[in-house]
């Protein structure tokens, strides 16, 4: 499902190229589950962002189902995250003048109302937020923000799923709700999730570990990273 081979990303800092990401290999199978933990400004959301076709790779190749993403035109990339891609953010990303239904209205672009609304319902229902469907996002609680982000990044049932730091402005026992609700929800639509945590706990909840420092190969030989 994903393949990166020779990934690197660098940023000019004072004059010259410095690599956050050189990540040699990396395979990640269809429908597998995988964290990626790391400290600070050691590239992980970079990495995702790159994956997801929000940045452009220095060099090397991202392939998403037989499409290598790395060398698709902006436009493309757009089109690609558009209709493959679920994102779920550490600060939700909703639009405070929208209730919760409004705010997952925005990814059902040509879908009838009637058929929206339906579906809206049984997703909100599913992820313990039945009966909130018209509340303002200032009305609900950071978790319940979380699971309506959720739905906006599942509902339309993408290939892969891309969450950065989905826990982390949550408290214990919410984030280990969320947690669990996007592995559920991703398993049982046999979506790739790739997820980037600080929480070595909820890290070990995934079947696959990755971390940066073992990804960056080539800069733990004697690189630097941002």
């Amino acid at each position: 499902m994903i393949q990166i081979r020779h990934l690197i990303k660098a940023y000019s800092v004072e004059k010259s190229d410095v690599n956050i990401l050189d990540i040699p290999y990396l395979d990640i199978e269809q429908g597998e589950q995988a964290a990626v933990t790391g400290p600070s400004g050691s590239g992980k959301s970079t990495l995702l962002h790159i994956i997801g076709g929000v940045i452009q790779a220095t060099s090397g190749k991202v392939i998403v189902n037989g499409t290598t993403i790395s060398e698709l035109p902006q436009a493309k990339q757009d089109f690609f995250r558009k209709n493959y891609v679920g994102y779920v953010f550490q600060d939700f990303h909703l639009i405070a003048s929208l209730t919760a239904e409004e705010n997952i209205r925005l990814v059902l672009d040509n879908m009838p109302k009637a058929k929206q609304k339906q579906l809206i319902s049984s997703w909100f229902e599913r992820v313990g937020l039945k009966g909130k469907e018209h509340r303002y996002p200032s009305q609900l609680s950071r978790g319940q923000l979380q699971r309506v982000a959720i739905i906006r990044a599942l509902i339309n049932e993408p290939l892969i799923v891309l969450a950065d730091e989905p826990t982390g402005s949550l408290d214990y026992d919410t984030a280990h709700q969320i947690m669990n609700l996007l592995l559920k929800l991703c398993q049982e639509l046999s979506q790739t999730l790739l997820c980037v945590t600080h929480d070595r706990e909820l890290a070990s909840w995934f079947p696959k570990n990755l971390t940066m420092p073992e990804l960056n190969q080539s800069l733990q030989r004697g690189g630097k990273t941002a």
